[in-house]
C-alpha cells in the first residue's frame, strides 16, 4: 500500500491537497498521513482543524512513497516551515514529491527544482528565494507539471496536481481517472 505524507502546516490551503488525499485513500487504498511541524493540531485558511497523524520530525523518506505540500499563507506571514531537509531527503531516495501554490516555491528554495521541469504561481514567486537556479527548466502554464518525480502546480490547479501526483506514483489507473474526471468536468 502506497503512502502519502502530506505535510500540514498552519494557514495552508485546504482546498489544494483535498481531492489528492481522498481519491488515493479512498479510491486507491493508499495510506494517507498528514504531519505538522510539531505534531499539533494545525488550522487550515477555511478553518478546518486537523489533527496530525505525525510530527515533521517522525517523516521517513524511506519508508514513504510521497510527500506532498500544500501552500497557504505561512508563507506570507513569514512563519512557513524550512522543508529543505524533508524535499532533499525525498529527493535522494528517488521519492515523489509534490508543492503547489506557495508551496512550489518552497521547492523552489531547496533546489530540488533546478534540474526538472516546474511551474507554480509565478517564476517570480520562485524567483524571490536565492537557492532557487532553475529558471530555465520553469513551465508558465495553468496545470501541473510533473518531471522525474517532482510534481508542482499553481493553487488554483488542485485537479492536475492530484492527477500528476497519482501518475508519478504509479497509481494512474482507470478507477482513478474516472473519478477525477468529474471534478475536472466543468473546465471542459
Amino acid at each position: 500500500m502506497p503512502r502519502i505524507i502530506v505535510a500540514l502546516q498552519d494557514d495552508f490551503a485546504d482546498w489544494e491537497p483535498a481531492l489528492l488525499m481522498a481519491a488515493a485513500r479512498y479510491y486507491l487504498d493508499c495510506e494517507v498521513l498528514t504531519a505538522s511541524p510539531d505534531g499539533k493540531p494545525v488550522t487550515s485558511m477555511g478553518g478546518l482543524k486537523v489533527t496530525p497523524d505525525i510530527s515533521f520530525a517522525e517523516i521517513d523518506p524511506a519508508s514513504s512513497d510521497a510527500l506532498v505540500i500544500p501552500g497557504g499563507y505561512a508563507w506570507e506571514k513569514g512563519k512557513a516551515f524550512d522543508f529543505s531537509e524533508l524535499a532533499n531527503g525525498f529527493h535522494a531516495k528517488g521519492k515523489v514529491i509534490g508543492g503547489i501554490c506557495a508551496a512550489a516555491s518552497a521547492l523552489a528554495a531547496t533546489g530540488v527544482l533546478d534540474g526538472v521541469a516546474h511551474t507554480g504561481n509565478s517564476l517570480a514567486s520562485h524567483s524571490k528565494y536565492p537557492g532557487y537556479h532553475g529558471a530555465g527548466r520553469y513551465v508558465d502554464r495553468p496545470q501541473a507539471v510533473s518531471d522525474g518525480g517532482i510534481v508542482t502546480a499553481p493553487g488554483y490547479s488542485p485537479v492536475t496536481f492530484t492527477q500528476e501526483v497519482l501518475k508519478a506514483l504509479g497509481l494512474w489507473v482507470p478507477a482513478a481517472e474516472s473519478e477525477i474526471a468529474a471534478f475536472s468536468a466543468e473546465h471542459r
